[in-house]
């Protein structure tokens, strides 16, 4: 019988307990569906994520081999184990041309058909596929399921692809070297059949991986190749005097060799200094830029400065570029960018280092943020506060950008994001000299920076990758400090090697033997180990506001002067722009201004002309002439004239209209030109109707054809005075038919328009004359029955 709760009465009501257990496993079931679309890996851990459309590609007649991990991000032990395999991506990096790491999540829907297919049963496999396997190829198994005896360490994993690089079948990988064991006679040859600059003979048992790790990890360098001696090979050891197993030598043509001085022998300090030695390059990268060139660059001075060092000039221009240039590219900001902002503000105006004029602004700035009360803020305003429009005194924020420290052998190299990671490592270290409370206040300002302002949006994605995956452990202010740079040299480790890389600063897990020695020790089995607590030491001394250096800085004497000289042309433009804006502008003429001036004009013209004085044109003399005023014209009249000119305005959008010019003698072409360009006018014309000037016996009109288009006959002196007042004629007598009517008239003449008119009715009788012919000709004609002939005597 069905448990009652409360007072429920449907018998699948469940109880208060069952509730919390339904909405557990619910939200359980959430998380797992979540887990499994997400997945444990992403592109910023160099590891191939590997898809159905993509993984015959990866595994099929590839160059390198593959170990693949086919996993389920639901799994424990596979959560358990990514970060494994993670750092194990991070150790073998410089194996990349012989070695790729792939995965697979095959908890993801659109992953499983591909699990199925390599035979995947659990979580998680581990395959090795050679180089060049063929289609259909499964793969070597490492592992069904995540045994005990299976490695579950770097140096394990690391050791077991050796083996299966070495027991490698034909095609070899291209561009993995010989991993067996050298001779002396292979080396007395060497530098016969190979050009390279420095031979490295690593001397160790035969049980040992330096050699073979050593290698590996050289492969992407020129100038120099690694050789493993056993010490076995005796003529060889006791040539060189080998008692030291591991060591590493150097060994040159002629015979000549030296031992390569580390402080422990162990494959990291090995490779850290073989890839040091003069000459050695990353394959396809640049050589360095010797330091003659860099400070006879003419275009930009170099400054030598000290490495080991901090510069504040490097600090300034990094706020300089974050706070007007990234920033900058939000006209509005609200939201996430708005909180994302008021946090960098107040940790800058918090635990920056800077000079006082620096920090009186940073302060100024973060006062005025944690003041607005509105979800939004332009840039316009913030722009403002960050140059001081207030002029609040001894607060400025120097322009420009000054690298010192940040400096790159080219301009396209280092610079701002050399400058973000050192603010954001004195960041961390001032919060924790100064005792902070949060000790993730920098780090969450820092990341919510990025994510919303940085400009490389990929480094954002990578950089929130990271933060999203272990953030939550720092705990303490001294483990933010230890947090920045494990990350910072994850993403040193990532981008070795790559286009971005300087050759003059190339990435390196910092800081370097040569500047902490004590940082750097070794386990017992050889394998690199960072001491922590040297490393805290170090750095909190190293980013310590009393170790910034000030050289290169501009005197704040000066970054005042040009502040106030700034704002004092801005003052001035604004004024300016002001002043502009109250001047009113120059109104046109008036309409009854416009019709008195053209009444005199026409009056006065009527005058000279029936007195013919001195002052008339002739017809010959106005051809080539027709629009400009003659010698007897008045200033005032030709004032006016070109007043009405400037003001008139085409009937028609998108018209230019401007007065014609005919310089052609040719009388017929002129008329027609001449009624084309006055048609032109007199749509673009006032709608005052012009006056006449013609006697009353030249007004008598002639034969009319079509649209009121009148050809008027009168004498050669008259002709042109007649010509001007057609227009006139047409538009008052057509004036009862609409305006429509003077915009066909534009650019037409009246014989035109007739033609027009009588060529359309000629087109549309001769189409009528066809359509009756056409009718009648092929009119259905009658058509007779006959009858069946019958004979009446037939019955």
């Amino acid at each position: 019988m069905a448990r009652r709760c409360g007072r429920a009465t449907s018998r699948f009501t469940p109880c208060p307990g069952e509730m919390e257990t339904l909405s557990g496993w619910l939200c359980c079931s959430l998380l797992l569906v979540a887990a499994a679309q997400a997945g444990l890996y992403t592109a910023s851990d160099q590891i191939v994520i590997l898809s159905p459309a993509d993984v015959e590609a990866v595994l099929w007649n590839s160059s390198a081999a593959t170990v693949v991990e086919f996993y389920a991000s639901w799994c424990g032990h596979c959560i358990a184990f990514s970060p494994v395999f993670k750092g194990l991506a991070r150790d073998i990096k410089e194996w990349k041309p012989a070695v790729e790491l792939a995965a697979i999540n095959c908890a993801a829907e659109e992953n499983r058909k591909v699990c199925t297919s390599y035979g995947i049963r659990g979580y998680p496999t581990l395959k090795f596929f050679n180089a060049y396997t063929k289609a259909g190829g499964n793969g070597t198994k490492h592992n069904e399921t995540f045994s005990l005896d299976f490695p579950r360490d770097i140096r394990g994993l690391r050791h077991k692809i050796i083996d299966q690089l070495e027991n490698h079948a034909e095609p070899w990988p291209p561009a993995c070297p010989p991993l067996e064991p050298t001779s002396q006679a292979e080396i007395d040859s060497f530098f016969e059949t190979n050009n390279v600059r420095h031979l490295a003979l690593i001397f160790e048992e035969a049980r040992s991986y330096v050699g073979r790790e050593l290698t590996l990890d050289l492969l992407q360098f020129e100038n120099i190749a690694v050789r493993r001696v056993l010490n076995t090979e005796e003529a060889l050891v006791s040539k060189l005097g080998v008692t030291t197993f591991p060591s590493c030598y150097l060994y040159y043509p002629g015979g000549n060799f030296t031992r390569l001085k580390v402080k422990a022998e162990a494959r990291a300090f090995y490779s850290y200094a073989l890839q040091r030695l003069p000459g050695v390059v990353r394959s396809g990268k640049p050589a360095p830029v010797s330091p003659d060139v860099l400070n006879n660059n003419t275009e930009e001075v170099w400054r030598p400065f000290n490495r080991s060092r901090v510069y504040m000039a490097d600090l300034e221009s990094t706020l300089h570029y974050s706070l007007r240039v990234e920033v900058a590219a939000h006209t509005v900001i609200r939201g996430e960018a708005l909180i994302s902002l008021r946090n960098y503000i107040a940790a800058l105006a918090k635990y920056f280092p800077g000079r006082p004029v620096v920090m009186n602004l940073l302060k100024s700035v973060n006062s005025w943020l944690q003041n607005q009360t509105g979800s939004e803020i332009s840039y316009e305003a913030f722009e403002g506060v960050l140059d001081n429009a207030a002029q609040s005194p001894d607060a400025a924020l120097p322009e420009g950008q000054r690298w010192v420290g940040c400096q790159g052998s080219r301009p396209h190299l280092r610079r701002y994001p050399c400058g973000v990671w050192t603010l954001f490592h004195v960041l961390t270290v001032q919060a924790k000299n100064a005792g902070g409370s949060d000790p993730q206040e920098v780090l969450s300002a820092m990341r919510s920076y990025v994510h919303v302002f940085f400009g490389c949006r990929l480094c954002a994605e990578h950089f929130e990758n990271m933060a999203r995956e272990s953030l939550t452990e720092v705990s303490t202010l001294s483990s933010a400090v230890l947090w920045l740079w494990s990350r910072h040299n994850q993403v040193n480790n990532r981008l070795a090697g790559d286009l971005s890389e300087d050759p003059n600063f190339p990435k390196i897990q910092w800081p370097s033997p040569e500047m902490c020695p004590a940082c750097h020790t070794a386990k017992t089995n050889g394998d690199h180990l960072w001491n922590k607590e040297k490393v805290l030491a170090f750095l909190l001394s190293h980013f310590a506001a009393n170790s910034i250096v000030k050289d290169y800085l501009e005197d704040e004497g000066q970054i005042l002067a040009k502040q106030k000289e700034k704002h004092a042309v801005r003052q001035e433009r604004k004024a300016r722009e002001a002043s502009d804006l109250m001047t009113p502008p120059a109104s046109p003429p008036a309409v009854d201004e416009k019709q008195e001036e053209e009444e005199e004009e026409g009056e006065e013209l009527q005058e000279e002309e029936e007195e013919g004085g001195e002052g008339a044109v002739a017809p010959d003399e106005m051809v080539g002439k027709t629009t400009e005023p003659g010698p007897w014209a008045k200033p005032e009249v030709e004032a006016g004239r070109r007043r009405r000119q400037a003001h008139r305005k085409p009937s028609i959008v998108g018209m230019r209209m401007r007065d014609f010019r005919e310089d052609i003698v040719d009388l017929d072409s002129f008329v027609n030109q001449y009624y084309k360009a006055k048609a032109m006018q007199l749509a673009a014309s006032s709608r005052v109707r012009p006056r006449t000037l013609q006697r009353k016996e030249e007004q008598e009109s002639g034969p009319v054809f079509g649209l009121d288009i009148r050809l008027d006959v009168v004498q050669p002196e008259k002709w042109l005075q007649k010509r001007e007042l057609t227009g006139g004629y047409f538009s008052e007598e057509a004036s009862h038919r609409g305006r429509w009517m003077s915009v066909l008239s534009i650019g037409f003449s009246k014989v035109d328009i007739s033609l027009c008119v009588i060529l359309y009715v000629l087109s549309s009788l001769c189409l009528l004359t066809m359509y009756l012919f056409f009718k009648n000709r092929f009119k259905p004609r009658r058509v007779k029955i006959f009858l069946p002939y019958t004979n009446e005597y037939s019955n």
